[in-house]
């Protein structure tokens, strides 16, 4: 027997302003990555300010096209399709409005610190503890609502798209959550809990699965409700979409440890990370399948539909970044890859076609409904969808190139047994072509969004928004039992609470296996001692480095390559890291590894490298390296260096309760030093209270620990 028919209205306001966001967001954040593509390669376009240096504005791009343009977006497509596949009304329209208005402030707060060099120095995690903090209770806010109108449902039946929602959801706050444990100092600045090793599998295993779980299941989610809606047809398979989630989240997240290959992380890690990344292929491209097929008897529509060649070619981009991630996790190929552009292609194809298409479809289409109108001009979108595409492969063609050409240089010897490029200025210039060409592909797809805006806009004018959507639908009764022959995975979708264990359980199993023995077994990190903590000066140098953001042109970890050893020095060992809170292996090479940068191989006078950060031109003909005119200026924030320290030891480096207590006298003695140096080098306006003199010392410490130690 049925029940009642109830009246009740959709919140359609709290969709309008997501995607609203999400436009706005979405132009912001590729325009900045647009000025990154060219600052890449024209030194100039950094306007020597310290506030727009690439290793400033390449962090704010990232996190504003993954936080800003792409969480907006998921934020848009779970609140529009969530309360039609539930058939009722927001839990809490306030509760969403802080959702908006909350993620809103922390996109803004996470802007203007990143440009002003607040930063932790872990990739796709940058932002400081305060926003850290801000972003977990948005988090549960936003999860909480989700919950609550799951629970007031008038639809039994959970659709696919919202175990999706709810893996996303479980899993970004565990995710966020291990890898944000950091210990304050100040107000904006903090230590990883974690130090070398362990922070970096922290990492990665965050970084992987933030793609994961922030970039892949959400969007799945929603190609699962608008893919069928657009179609106006029924998903190809139930049962492929339940192997393809539970497979998916269960594999994905262990396969963090494949962006740290040849690292001095522990080889069986390195393995696990291999042999899952490999098996995600299946999962990967069961949705794809399911996805695609979908369409079927659809795709003389395509030709027509500006919103479904969207569609098909964002699934396929996924269908092709799904499979060159467990390619590239391969050994022999992630030793070609890894530290190249090829990554950046690869990384591209994804957030350009996957989540870029995806997104463009979905509020194309999403638009008009809300609206009560037409979509102002199809002509229009098709010509945006044409430049876009287009945009993508000029973008990512000449990445792959230059990752090839990267790496064969790099690797090339002479037949008398000499590196053929010693310099490694020579393998940069060589790829300023691709990089060229990359530009232009990223203007092409800057101008179709600027299209897609225009278009959405004269919809909207043209439209009447229905803020709130009459629906109805019989209340849900309160008694259920199983029917005779009923899919063992029924009772699972229909019991939300069990679900999102069941999802926490499988998605924790791969991180513990990974991390515990990392963590607890003393022989996967062995010590080395001749590593000492590095003096305060040296401390507040290395903070230097990473406000500066030189983590994101500079690798620390040289492989146990012929090239790498013959060029940088020896290979890089677990021990060598104990100290440092954030690790900075880096995962690109725009200017050489550093991780032996003071040895005497590769040691150079402070006053090289005081001319260097000030023009770089000068030390190095042809560089690419913006002007760091400030650090001759700025001075060290002395003051801190006390603080710096005795949150140090809280973590576990061994500075002694006198060692704080004279650090800041120690400090300004090494700073004398070589500020001394330096003026008998032909730097007459050395000064010692100047960033410059603690960026210094921090390089020139770099590799000197171990060049004549084994490990114990």
């Amino acid at each position: 027997m049925s029940g009642q028919i109830e009246k009740f209205y959709y919140d359609n306001k709290i969709v309008k302003l997501f995607a609203y966001a999400t436009i706005l967001w979405g132009v912001v954040g590729m325009l900045v990555g647009l000025l990154v593509a060219f600052q890449i390669y024209i030194p100039a376009l950094n306007f020597n300010l310290e506030f727009t240096t690439f290793g400033r504005t390449r962090p704010l791009h990232t996190n504003a096209v993954i936080f800003a343009f792409v969480g907006n977006g998921i934020f848009t497509g779970v609140y529009y399709s969530l309360q039609r596949l539930l058939k009722t009304r927001m839990w809490s329209d306030k509760l969403s409005m802080i959702n908006f208005w909350g993620w809103q402030l922390i996109i803004v707060s996470a802007a203007i610190t990143l440009l002003m060099g607040f930063t932790t120095g872990k990739e796709y995690a940058e932002l400081e503890w305060p926003i850290d903090i801000a972003i977990a209770g948005i988090w549960v806010v936003f999860g909480w609502n989700m919950f609550a109108t799951i629970l007031k449902r008038r639809e039994r039946h959970l659709y696919v798209a919202i175990w999706f929602y709810i893996a996303t959801f479980v899993t970004v706050a565990v995710l966020h959550i291990v890898n944000s444990f950091e210990l304050p100092v100040s107000f904006m600045k903090s230590y990883s809990w974690y130090a070398g090793v362990q922070d970096a599998l922290v990492q990665w295993w965050y970084g992987h699965n933030a793609v994961a779980f922030f970039l892949t299941t959400p969007y799945l989610g929603l190609m699962y409700y608008f893919v069928p809606k657009a179609v106006k047809r029924p998903v190809y398979s139930y049962k492929l979409s339940i192997i393809h989630f539970w497979a998916l989240i269960f594999l994905y997240i262990w396969a963090g440890p494949h962006h740290l290959l040849y690292t001095s992380l522990p080889e069986w890690a390195q393995t696990l990370g291999v042999v899952f990344s490999v098996m995600l292929i299946a999962p990967s491209w069961g949705g794809m399948i399911n996805g695609l097929l979908t369409m079927r008897g659809a795709w003389d529509r395509v030709r027509d539909s500006a919103v479904l060649k969207f569609f098909v070619v964002a699934i396929t981009a996924y269908g092709m970044s799904t499979f060159e991630g467990p390619m590239l996790s391969l050994k022999s190929v992630n030793a070609i890859s890894h530290f190249t552009d090829w990554t950046i292609a690869h990384v591209h194809i994804g957030a350009l076609g996957w989540n870029g298409f995806l997104t463009f479809g979905m509020i194309y289409w999403l638009i008009p409904k809300m609206f009560n109108t037409k979509l102002h001009s199809e002509k229009l979108a098709n010509g945006h969808f044409w430049i876009g595409t287009i945009g993508i492969l000029f973008y990512a063609l000449p990445l792959y190139w230059a990752g090839f050409t990267q790496y064969l240089m790099w690797q090339e010897f002479t037949p008398d047994g000499f590196l053929a490029y010693p310099n490694f200025l020579e393998t940069v210039t060589q790829i300023i072509p691709m990089y060229a060409m990359r530009s232009v592909g990223g203007t092409l797809y800057f101008i179709g969004v600027l299209l897609f805006v225009v278009n959405i806009w004269k919809t909207v004018k043209a439209g009447t928004f229905t803020a709130n959507e009459e629906a109805e639908a019989p209340a849900l009764e309160k008694t259920y039992s199983a029917g005779i022959g009923e899919h063992w995975h029924r009772p699972i979708e229909r019991k939300p609470i069990r679900l999102l264990i069941f999802a926490l359980i499988v998605i924790l199993i791969g991180g513990a296996v990974e991390m515990v023995p990392t963590f607890l077994v003393k022989s996967n990190v062995p010590t080395i001692e001749a590593v000492k903590p590095y003096t305060p000066l040296e401390l507040q140098g290395r903070d230097i480095y990473i406000k500066e953001g030189c983590y994101n042109c500079h690798s620390q970890m040289i492989r146990p390559f012929r090239h790498e050893v013959e060029r940088f020095g020896d290979y890089s060992k677990s021990g060598e890291f104990v100290y440092d809170h954030p690790f900075q292996w880096g995962s690109k090479r725009t200017g050489p590894d550093l991780a032996r940068e003071g040895s005497k191989k590769l040691r150079k006078s402070h006053s090289w490298h005081y001319n260097h950060m000030f023009d770089p031109t000068t030390m190095s003909p042809g560089s690419i390296m913006p002007r760091y005119p400030w650090l001759m200026f700025k001075d060290i924030d002395v003051r801190s260096t006390t603080s710096k320290m005795a949150a140090m030891q809280t973590l576990g480096v061994p500075y002694t309760d006198e060692e704080i207590k004279s650090g800041k006298d120690d400090l300004m003695a090494q700073a004398e030093q070589i500020a001394a140096e330096l003026k008998e080098q032909g730097v007459k306006e050395a000064d010692a209270n100047k960033e410059i003199i603690a960026l210094i010392a921090y390089l020139q410490r770099l590799g000197t620990d171990v060049e004549k130690t084994t490990e114990k």
